[in-house]
């Protein structure tokens, strides 16, 4: 526990195999109480090496219900484990364990209520090695997000989160896309409920067998976000209404 919170982190993994010891080694375990790692169908042996590796909360899709599918049985099952703080961190070792602790802090001292891993603070993606057009195409659509949600962050296309129990309490994430949409969704949901949002740098890592979208995809990941933040502009100037942003358990 941390500060008298119980920390939970959750793994999203699909063909994770080749980089599941590599990420889990590094979990700050004096700090993080479980690890829950649910598999969505992988084709791999992903769920093998996590029993190898003796991680106790295993969750097997025996079909694939995509990025959005798997978090929301994670979140799940991290809730009914009595988390506090839940950080997700995919197990493809694009981002550091080494982040852990400081994203914990941050909640667990009550100044926030959601931690993103910023890569674009810094140097962190291009160092990475993070495609240019990906990088372009995430510094447009950000600042388009910026203006439409009225908010300002570095970054909204990070898979590197926690969140405050609280949070995942309130925001209806059950009713969003089971597809790589979810993760705007969730956000937008969050800023719009009005909870305090911190960005920290975060250093990642492509390469080979790190997990990615192809082109095809990002297309439709794009205009599925810039749909999104429409929506979110026209719910927050009351012009339209979306079942997406029902706040009756939310913070205002």
């Amino acid at each position: 526990m941390y500060q008298g919170k119980k920390i939970v982190v959750v793994l999203p993994a699909y063909n994770a195999s080749a980089t599941l010891e590599q990420t889990y080694r590094e979990i700050p375990f004096e700090l993080v109480d479980e690890v829950i790692l649910c598999d969505d169908a992988s084709k791999d042996n992903t769920l093998e090496k996590a029993r190898e590796l003796g991680i106790r909360h295993l969750i097997r899709h025996e079909e694939n219900k995509g990025y959005g599918g798997n978090q929301k049985s994670l979140y799940k099952a991290a809730l009914e484990l009595e988390a506090d703080i839940v950080i997700m961190l995919h197990p493809d070792y694009q981002y550091t364990p080494g982040l852990i602790l400081p994203m914990a802090h941050l909640i667990a001292s009550g100044l926030y209520d959601v931690v993103l891993g910023s890569r674009i603070l810094g140097n962190g993606a291009l160092k990475g090695g993070m495609p240019l057009y990906k990088y372009v195409a995430n510094r447009l659509l950000t600042f388009v997000q910026n203006l439409l949600n009225g908010h300002k962050l570095s970054e909204y296309h990070t898979g590197y989160r926690a969140f405050s129990r609280e949070v995942l309490e309130k925001i209806p994430y059950e009713e969003n896309s089971d597809d790589f949409i979810f993760d705007n969704e969730m956000l937008s949901q969050i800023i719009y409920a009005g909870f305090d949002i911190a960005e920290i740098t975060c250093p990642t890592k492509y390469f080979e067998e790190a997990s990615s979208i192809n082109f095809r995809r990002s297309v439709k990941y794009g205009l599925g976000v810039l749909k999104i933040s429409f929506m979110h502009f026209l719910q927050r100037t009351r012009l339209l209404r979306f079942g997406l942003f029902r706040l009756e358990n939310g913070k205002n």
